[in-house]
């Protein structure tokens, strides 16, 4: 099994074109693993781990309802955001600046074989970042994500997550908001959940600007250890 995880930061890019890179190391890992199989071959699969900020969009998952939008064409391109239905789990959601976008893509072969645990665990990586700035962050039962005071009338989302996995090979991943301009949720029910509000880490520790570089170190610390990761590439090559 290979647990080298090759670490890009992609820094700020266009949504599509990151979905199309995203698709394009996806479909190597799966068709090194199509290859093995059908020749009785033992080639390693790669994995990797994308950092990236994208410009303002709003992205629907496969079960998701378009209702979640309420803005039109014409209101979207007035605030300078983009719309795509993309092929991973969950309901709508929002990207953009100020936001750690994380998009895990591995072959889960190669550390468990479990799509619930392997959620749990990057809700866990949240968790424990959120953890070091003094924030207590947990799970909402039902709903998948890291909260903010749970079961209170407080109750708001840090992160969102949305995957995809096939043959064990996972794409898509988790939108922590850090810097996040929140007023870019207003036009939509996140995740298609009523009634809970969304937050970023810096109004969480009331400053204006947490420093992103030193949240992505932490997220890959506690990545590591979670799924005994052995080796990660430098974030600046």
């Amino acid at each position: 099994m290979n647990k080298i995880v090759q670490v890009e930061d992609l820094g700020f890019k266009d949504y599509k074109d990151t979905w199309d890179y995203q698709e394009t190391l996806f479909k190597a890992i799966v068709d090194t693993k199509i290859k093995n199989r059908r020749e009785d071959t033992e080639v390693k699969t790669q994995n990797h781990f994308l950092f990236v900020e994208h410009p303002h969009v709003y992205t629907l998952g496969k079960s998701g309802d378009l209702s979640n939008l309420l803005l039109n064409e014409a209101q979207l391109q007035a605030k300078g955001a983009s719309f795509y239905k993309i092929n991973r789990g969950g309901d709508i959601t929002y990207h953009g600046p100020g936001q750690i976008v994380g998009y895990p893509i591995l072959d889960l072969e190669n550390f468990f074989t479990d799509i619930h645990k392997y959620l749990r665990l990057l809700e866990e990586m949240i968790i424990l970042t959120l953890e070091e700035y003094g924030l207590k962050a947990e799970r909402s039962k039902g709903e998948t994500g890291v909260w903010l005071d749970v079961d209170t009338p407080f109750a708001r989302k840090i992160c969102a997550m949305g995957v995809r996995a096939s043959r064990w090979v996972t794409m898509h991943g988790f939108a922590l908001n850090v810097n996040a301009d929140l007023g870019y949720f207003d036009n939509i029910i996140p995740c298609g959940i009523r009634g809970k509000a969304v937050t970023s880490l810096n109004v969480e520790l009331g400053v204006e600007k947490v420093d992103e570089a030193a949240v992505k170190e932490k997220l890959l610390k506690h990545f590591s250890e979670l799924f005994g990761v052995i080796f990660f590439n430098d974030l600046e090559n």
